[in-house]
């Protein structure tokens, strides 16, 4: 009887260390694979070829005079700028949030390639957390209007 005992410690310790292998590689592996780092213009370009091809996020203030956005071709191009005045080149080939606009903040995700042009995935910009209505008399087409750009202006 005392060796049934003894098998069934063994047996519950190896379980146990099996269980807790497989959730500290978890912890280890499985998340630094999927993580994403956020960056500014200036912290990335000082990167280089450390970060080409690796899943990153970038952040800053979209430079004015460099959105270039063609509708019709779902092309998007402008630069991002930090507090040092270090600007990087971005590309996404999807249409931009209703509020992106030069000067605005955004967050890129994606990834920095070989030529110097951060290829976005996701796009998102920064905003105020507080809502107001039009008010009256302001018509809601007129105003959506001065958010998007017609192709070719």
């Amino acid at each position: 009887m005392r060796a049934s005992k003894g098998r069934k410690r063994v047996g519950l310790v190896v379980g146990v260390l099996v269980v807790l292998t497989g959730f500290g590689y978890l912890l280890t592996g499985g998340i630094s694979s999927n993580l994403v780092y956020f960056f500014t213009p200036g912290e990335l370009l000082a990167k280089g070829a450390e970060v080409v091809d690796d899943p990153v996020r970038l952040g800053g203030l979209v430079s004015p005079g460099s959105v270039q956005w063609n509708a019709q071709a779902l092309d998007l191009r402008f630069r991002v700028t930090d507090e040092t005045g270090r600007e990087l080149e971005v590309h996404a080939r999807n249409a931009p949030p209703q509020m992106f606009r030069e000067g605005i903040g955004v967050i890129v995700e994606g990834r920095m390639t070989a030529a110097g042009v951060f290829e976005a995935t996701s796009l998102m910009v920064k905003h105020s957390n507080e809502y107001r209505a039009p008010e009256e008399g302001h018509d809601p087409e007129k105003l959506y209007r001065t958010l998007v750009r017609e192709p070719g202006n």
